[in-house]
């Protein structure tokens, strides 16, 4: 008896993963403006114009490559809350997804890269706001408890920054927890700012 021969939509999802994979790879590797189609085709082992029929154009390659989401904070208390955003240096100092390292290495050179970033940033901003306290400037605290962990992460992934590279993320959020501690909850800084 012989196999079943995968349907043509089968075929199709095949195609597509292989390329997203391709993708993922050279945009996480070279970023946005130096990865080209044909690079991507030819990492997937398809031809140019596959590519384009399946995403039409390179933009939307880079958007559908990129689209995993970091989990948005729980509203846990603003204790609970610093805990939980230093509890993303681990995976942010380890092996990033590709997906990831692509975003953050075309962020920079690509204003359509720089957008997606900007409202992700923005995204997490809102659920860090609803999970602190009520205080004073709770969107620039928030954006800057994130932006300080993305400064880090860029740093360790991109920069390659020997002393990131060197530490672990338990001791790199020792010594960030005072400081994250303070934005999300000002009760933290003592009188506070507010």
């Amino acid at each position: 008896m012989s196999a079943a021969q995968p349907s043509r939509a089968e075929r199709r999802r095949a195609s597509e993963a292989r390329i997203l994979d391709g993708a993922r790879e050279l945009f996480a590797e070279k970023g946005f403006d130096r990865t080209t189609i044909r690079a991507v085709a030819a990492a997937a082992g398809v031809d140019p114009a596959l590519v384009m029929q399946y995403f039409g154009s390179k933009r939307e390659l880079f958007t559908r490559a990129v689209q995993l989401r970091p989990a948005a904070p729980a509203a846990t208390g603003p204790e609970g809350l610093a805990d939980q955003l230093l509890a993303t240096l681990g995976p942010k100092l380890g092996a990033l997804p590709e997906g990831a390292l692509a975003m953050m290495r075309s962020m920079l050179t690509d204003p359509g890269a720089a957008d997606q970033v900007r409202a992700r940033l923005n995204e997490q901003a809102e659920a860090v706001v609803a999970a602190m306290p009520p205080v004073q400037d709770a969107e620039l605290r928030a954006m800057l408890a994130l932006t300080t962990l993305l400064g880090v992460t860029i740093g360790h992934q991109l920069l390659g920054l020997p002393a990131l590279r060197d530490a672990s993320a338990d001791h790199v959020a020792a010594l960030l927890r005072p400081g994250i501690s303070a934005l999300t909850d000002d009760r933290a800084e003592g009188e506070g700012t507010g």
